[in-house]
């Protein structure tokens, strides 16, 4: 199989198994909402925003990885957008161990997918650093000529004196015993 065909493949099993699950994380949330009294358009809307929140914080959190930017808050609301998900699609199976795992596959097979996808980082080749000399091997190196070694310059002393540490006076008589805990 070529690396052209491999891709297609992947490509389509990307499309089908994000948008099963897509489908079925939107309608668990959509029910959810509408079974706890929500007008349909507003499940919907529940839906989009949890489920697209989960997606735009995965590649949020990329594009600040990338950037060496803190990732702690994105990560976090990650979690918990991804959690919300799992919890609606839980919420509507039916209440046995195997329902919970069966209705909570959509939602894992779904992060598991983004996750994969998002941690795909394009290969870069490593940059020459421009100060490094190229090196021929027709050249013959040059012989190295004695430096002296530089010594390090005399700290004078400060200008100014450092103020004295002023303390606060004591607020409690020494022979006074301290009082820890609630006061009654």
């Amino acid at each position: 199989m070529s690396a052209r065909t491999e891709s297609a493949v992947r490509l389509v099993i990307l499309l089908a198994i994000g948008t099963m699950a897509g489908a079925a994380a939107f309608t668990h949330v959509h029910d959810l909402s509408v079974a706890h009294g929500q007008p349909h358009w507003i499940g919907w809307a529940n839906a989009v925003a949890v489920e697209l929140m989960a997606i735009y914080l995965g590649l949020e959190l990329r594009a600040r990885r990338r950037a060496g930017r803190p990732v702690g808050l994105v990560g976090s609301l990650l979690v918990a957008f991804a959690l919300l998900s799992l919890a609606a699609q839980v919420a509507e199976a039916e209440p046995s161990v195997w329902g919970w795992i069966v209705a909570a596959v959509p939602s894992l097979a779904f992060l598991a997918l983004v996750k994969v996808v998002l941690s795909n980082a394009p290969i870069t080749p490593t940059a020459v650093e421009p100060d490094q000399p190229t090196a021929h091997r027709s050249e013959e190196p040059k012989p190295a000529t004695e430096v002296e070694p530089v010594r390090p310059a005399e700290l004078a002393p400060p200008a100014v004196p450092a103020p004295q540490a002023v303390m606060p006076p004591r607020v409690v008589q020494p022979n006074r015993p301290h009082v820890v805990g609630i006061i009654r």
